[in-house]
């Protein structure tokens, strides 16, 4: 099953500030919902463990994190793929762009992302629903991070 999101978050504070956070893994961390462990590898990779909870299915993610074409401050592009066992897989990638605006940075991203296995019987409308809470925690999380730096 596969799944679009876009948004964007206005945030307090200059481009250079908003993209050493989205590449700091103890910010990201911290505002991923159910992240467990993210370690860096390298420069570009994280390895990651996240629990979910969609519906009735609750999940636990291993999984890799890589970051390319990396255009400091302007943005870069996210992606993953995770293992969640009996409860199937994830796999996706961001695009994320950071534009200065009214003072401060607006951040734009577009998600693309697929799972399958148990959680892709749930059906679009709940997986729909849950991606979309899921990033809307992880920008609340992002945006209060960043304005209190």
């Amino acid at each position: 099953m596969a799944m679009t999101m876009t948004g964007e978050v206005q945030l307090a504070a200059t481009r250079e500030v908003v993209y050493g956070k989205l590449n700091d893994p103890d910010v990201l961390k911290a505002c991923i919902p159910g992240c467990e462990e993210l370690t860096k590898s390298s420069d570009t990779e994280f390895q990651a463990v996240a629990t979910t909870k969609i519906g009735p299915v609750k999940a636990r993610f291993r999984g890799k994190v890589h970051l390319t074409d990396l255009d400091p401050p302007n943005g870069y592009k996210i992606s993953g793929e995770g293992d969640g066992g009996v409860a199937g897989f994830a796999k996706g990638g961001a695009t994320v762009t950071l534009t200065e605006k009214d003072g401060g940075t607006l951040l734009t991203y577009h998600v693309e992302a697929q799972i399958g296995g148990k959680l892709a019987q749930l059906g679009q409308r709940l997986i729909n629903g849950a991606a979309k809470k899921l990033a809307d925690e992880f920008f609340q999380k992002f945006a209060a991070t960043v304005a209190s730096s």
